[in-house]
């Protein structure tokens, strides 16, 4: 191998100030303006020689020739044998799965008309079931881009628990709701739970054809139909589009039905030119790349064990929960590409929250406590409110604020009010959260998890890990199981046995 992690983990460790010292250029050289997105990476340990050691690993680990595989639509998923063509939905990618998914979307334009046009009778209210990337992209694209719209009330309900679906039922007319079912393999336990119960939810509320008011959206097509979805409402998308990837296929259906097709249009194309920046740039000056060598300089150098994304902004909240489940089931693996212990560390754990409250929670911690934890600030110059100015001014002043907080420290007699500085961060800064600029941002982070794959030599576009405890819990439900005592004894006790 060219080179190996040993030169990384030699690298020196010189505190940020110092840093920004020694190199007047050093903004420049590590921030970057793409689609819409300003990148801030000055804030973090990262230097020119960092940068030049991690892309001898990239080229020893074959980055390129393996982002060449993903836009080729070649088998990248190698566990599960498939291609991963979530690019081919926004138009990167193979020419025939881009074509194939161009297809898909104008059959599922095509039934967004028909709803427009009251086909289904009046509908005023979409409840969205699912569960993982079924339901977490919809949800953070109709709030973040969907607060001022008013075509449609969205539910997103994924929890197996019938105290959310009950507070949909309250919200909504069951005359004028439309069912939604997102289910790659329409197999999913805990969403065709729920879809049952909405479909009881309107029979008994008189609904004379509830099937006729279901949308399914899947991966087995098939399944849909023979579950009850006539085959005119079922919107098919690849089996190549991973679930936690799948938002610009027919599972964004709900943000392109409640926000009109013209914002999904633009959710794509800002992906798009995302996707285009990371095929096409060096990587010394490639967003993704250059995120991903700062989440492997901390997690191997330094030893972090999480990251944590802030959104200064209402309409990301639900950003925080996206990276999640996008990072930490991706990356989260043990084995390498070929079934042996990576014998490193992989992802961090994500967790974060939305800022200025999280000011007033958990950056006493960031700020003081014995954990390194790069953080990253996401905001936008365009406020989302009409308010007075000052709103939006203090809220970024907020965020670079406690950026630099974290940077210099402050050192005082009473060691209770010292701050030991030198904690990194990075920043995000949108023009604006508009559909472009945030689908860009989404691409993003999915091309950041994929060098990181790489990098780490595992594969990021499997979940097994998932699967155990779902395997378990059926095995109980048919009154199964071998469970160690405290188990059984649980399951006794809820008087589930």
């Amino acid at each position: 191998m060219a080179a190996d992690w040993s030169t990384i983990e030699a690298l020196p460790r010189t505190p940020l100030l110092q840093l920004f010292a020694e190199d007047p250029d050093r903004l420049k050289t590590f921030s970057l303006d793409v689609a819409g997105i300003h990148f801030d990476w000055s804030k973090t340990h990262l230097t020119r020689e960092a940068v030049a050691a991690f892309a001898e690993l990239a080229k020893a680990q074959g980055l390129a020739a393996k982002r060449d595989a993903l836009f080729g639509g070649e088998v990248v998923n190698v566990t599960e044998g498939r291609a991963v063509e979530h690019t081919a939905e926004r138009g990167e990618g193979n020419p025939e799965s881009v074509a194939r998914s161009r297809g898909f979307h104008d059959r599922m334009r095509a039934l967004i008309d028909a709803i427009e046009a009251e086909a289904l009778g009046p509908i005023r209210s979409i409840l969205h079931v699912g569960i993982g990337g079924s339901a977490l992209g919809p949800d953070l694209l109709v709030d973040a881009l969907g607060r001022e719209s008013e075509r449609y009330d969205v539910a997103i309900v994924s929890n197996v628990d019938g105290v959310a679906l009950e507070e949909a039922f309250k919200r909504f007319d069951p005359s004028t709701t439309l069912l939604v079912i997102a289910s790659k393999t329409f197999t999913t336990t805990e969403t065709m739970l729920n879809a049952t119960s909405v479909l009881q939810w309107m029979t008994e509320h008189g609904v004379e054809d509830p099937y006729g008011r279901v949308i399914a959206l899947t991966a087995s097509p098939d399944k849909a139909v023979e579950w009850g979805v006539d085959e005119t409402r079922v919107l098919p998308f690849s089996e190549s589009v991973g679930g936690r990837y799948s938002l610009w296929s027919s599972i964004g259906f709900p943000a392109a039905l409640a926000l009109g097709w013209d914002q999904f249009e633009e959710l794509l194309e800002g992906a798009a030119e995302m996707d285009r920046h990371f095929r096409l740039t060096a990587l010394h000056e490639n967003a993704p790349a250059l995120a991903a060598f700062a989440d492997l300089y901390y997690t191997q150098v330094r030893g972090a064990e999480t990251r944590a994304p802030f959104a200064y902004d209402e309409r990301l909240r639900l950003l925080p929960s996206y990276l999640q489940q996008l990072e930490m089931e991706s990356n989260g693996k043990g084995v390498t590409v070929d079934g042996q212990p990576v014998g490193r560390p992989t992802a961090a754990i994500t967790w974060g929250g939305v800022g200025t409250d999280a000011q007033h929670a958990v950056f006493q911690l960031l700020h003081q406590g014995t954990h390194l934890v790069p953080v990253e600030f996401i905001a936008s110059i365009e406020p989302g409110d009409t308010l007075a100015e000052e709103h939006h001014r203090q809220l970024l002043l907020n965020a670079f604020a406690q950026g630099a907080a974290l940077m210099k420290g402050k050192q005082a007699d009473d060691p209770a009010r010292s701050y030991s500085g030198d904690r990194p961060s990075s920043t995000l800064l949108l023009d604006t959260v508009d559909a472009r600029t945030l689908g860009a941002l989404i691409a993003f982070y999915e091309q950041r998890v994929f060098v990181n794959g790489v990098l780490l030599g595992i594969n990021s576009f499997d979940q097994f890990g998932v699967e155990l405890g779902k395997e378990m819990a059926k095995a109980a439900e048919k009154g199964g199981g071998d469970f160690d005592p405290s188990t059984t004894d649980l399951i006794a006790r809820a008087g589930l046995d």
